[in-house]
Parts: structure tokens; C-alpha cells; sequence
């Protein structure tokens, strides 16, 4: 019983150094874009790191550090009643190592162009605010605030994200330069499409639908040729009435081509399919093969 509990404390503990060391590495990495490029190129940012950022420039005494952890203040307030107790609990530990890292993180990188320091800025940030993600919690922000307007008036989280970023660009669009905006949007491009990578990761699966009268040939040839499992499902032809069996499976990227050659040696009117999947889980059942 002992050795059991011991045991279960030391996943705990495991756990938490994990989640914690995560949020440390991805507000470091942060923290680098922010004082390393976006704010001496005087670019916007996202969230409320671009509110504090647009306070800074407006007020130079005024530290971005000081000012992300003042605005989220009445977030975590709030927070408590709305988010999850260890999410929440998370958040305050990333809340707390992010605005430390702005603080200490003095870091000057020798990159002049523009456009260069854009996208130099959204890869790093991105790759930071996706090892963020990784972890149980996050760094405050418009996570915690995009929560709060979900649960209480049922607003989608997308929305309220492109919405507070919009009017975030737009006030920066104002109150400096346009093209100062418009080089902060491929500064966001670039760290959206960083974080997506960083989460979902490089080999990101294929889900693939396949309709055709020689399902039982294809399902063969895909479980032999390609060891993939495949999912038969029974449907009905919505004009014709017709039963006839649709095959699922799931597939890398790089064995997509593969499978679609392979069904239209097979039948080339098949009707195929194929969609992007956020994330994929499991493992193999029985012998067949896993996805």
C-alpha cells in the first residue's frame, strides 16, 4: 500500500515538474520574440501581450511585464468561478513565470529587415506559445478571458480571439503606422501556423473516406499494402436507396499518395474522401493494424 502511494505522489510530482517546465521553456521563448524583436521594431502582438504593448509604446515607463500581469489581475479573479480548478491553477504558475521571464529576458537579435523580423518573430513565438499549449495550463491572457466569455454568454472561442485581436491591430493601425500593423499580421500568420505545427506536430494524420462497390478489395489491399486498419460502415445512397459500405481509415501524409493510387488501380470511379485531423489517439485492436 506504501510503495502504491508513493508511486502515485511521485507521478504527481512528475507531472507538475513536466507541465511547469513546459510553461517555463515556452514564456522564455516568448519572451525572447517579445523583447527581442517586436518590441525594438516596435510591432503589435496578439492578446493581451498586444495590449501591453501598444500601453508600452503609448507610455515607454510603463514595462510590458508590468503591465501583462496588472491586466490579468481581474481575469483571474473571474477565472476561478469559470475555468477548471487545475487548469486555473496551472495558469497562475504560467501567469507568474511568463511576466518573471519578460522581466528578465533582455536579449537584443541582430536581424534589421522588417519582414525578416516578422517572421523570425512568429516562429519563435509560435514554437513558445505552442510548447505553452503542450502543458496543462497557460500564460493567462485571452485564454483565460475567451473561457469566461464562452461558459457565461455562450461565445465561441475563435470568435472572441479574432475579434479582441482585431480591435488590438486596429488601435495599433491608429494610434502608429498601418504598416506597422500589417507587418504584425504576418508576425501572427507565422506564429498561428508555428503553434499548430508545435501542437498538433510535423506528422499531422489523414482521415480518408472511400465509396465504392469494390470496398472489399480496397479494405484488403489497404490493411496488406499500406498496414492500416480500416473501419467499414454500412450506409445508403441518399438518391438511389442503394445500400453499400463506406471504408474510414487513418493515414499519414506521406502514405496518402500510396493510397490513393492504390484505389484507383483498383476503381477509378471510386469516390475518395480526405480530410486534415486535429489529433489522433489509440492504438491497434485485436491484429489489425493500428492507425
Amino acid at each position: 500500500m506504501l510503495s502504491r502511494s508513493w508511486k502515485s505522489a511521485r507521478g504527481v510530482i512528475k507531472t507538475v515538474f513536466w507541465n511547469l517546465g513546459l510553461l517555463a521553456l515556452g514564456s522564455w521563448l516568448c519572451a525572447v520574440a517579445i523583447n527581442g524583436i517586436l518590441i525594438p521594431h516596435r510591432f503589435f502582438g496578439a492578446g493581451f501581450t498586444g495590449v501591453a504593448l501598444v500601453i508600452h509604446y503609448l507610455v515607454p515607463s510603463l514595462p510590458v511585464a508590468v503591465l501583462y500581469f496588472v491586466l490579468n489581475i481581474p481575469l483571474y479573479a473571474l477565472g476561478w468561478m469559470f475555468v477548471g480548478r487545475r487548469f486555473f491553477l496551472y495558469s497562475i504558475a504560467g501567469l507568474l513565470i511568463f511576466s518573471a521571464a519578460l522581466a528578465w529576458t533582455s536579449i537584443s537579435l541582430p536581424v534589421y529587415d522588417m519582414l525578416l523580423s516578422a517572421l523570425l518573430a512568429g516562429i519563435i513565438m509560435g514554437v513558445g506559445s505552442g510548447i505553452i499549449l503542450r502543458s496543462l495550463g497557460s500564460a493567462g491572457g485571452l485564454d483565460i478571458l475567451s473561457i469566461i466569455l464562452m461558459k457565461r454568454f455562450s461565445i465561441r472561442l475563435g470568435s472572441s480571439i479574432l475579434a479582441f485581436n482585431t480591435l488590438v491591430l486596429a488601435a495599433g493601425a491608429v494610434l502608429f503606422s498601418l504598416e506597422m500593423a500589417l507587418y504584425t499580421l504576418v508576425y501572427l500568420y507565422v506564429s498561428s501556423s508555428m503553434v499548430n505545427m508545435v501542437v498538433t506536430g510535423l506528422s499531422q494524420r489523414k482521415a480518408v473516406y472511400v465509396i465504392s462497390p469494390q470496398w472489399d478489395k480496397i479494405s484488403q489491399e489497404i490493411q496488406e499494402k499500406i498496414q492500416r486498419g480500416v473501419t467499414v460502415i454500412s450506409g445508403r445512397g441518399g438518391y438511389t436507396g442503394q445500400e453499400q459500405q463506406i471504408l474510414y481509415t487513418v493515414i499519414t501524409f506521406r502514405e496518402l499518395s500510396r493510397l490513393k493510387q492504390l484505389v484507383q488501380n483498383i476503381d477509378p470511379d471510386a469516390f475518395l474522401v480526405v480530410s486534415d485531423t486535429l489529433e489522433v489517439k489509440g492504438q491497434r485492436i485485436g491484429n489489425e493494424p493500428h492507425w
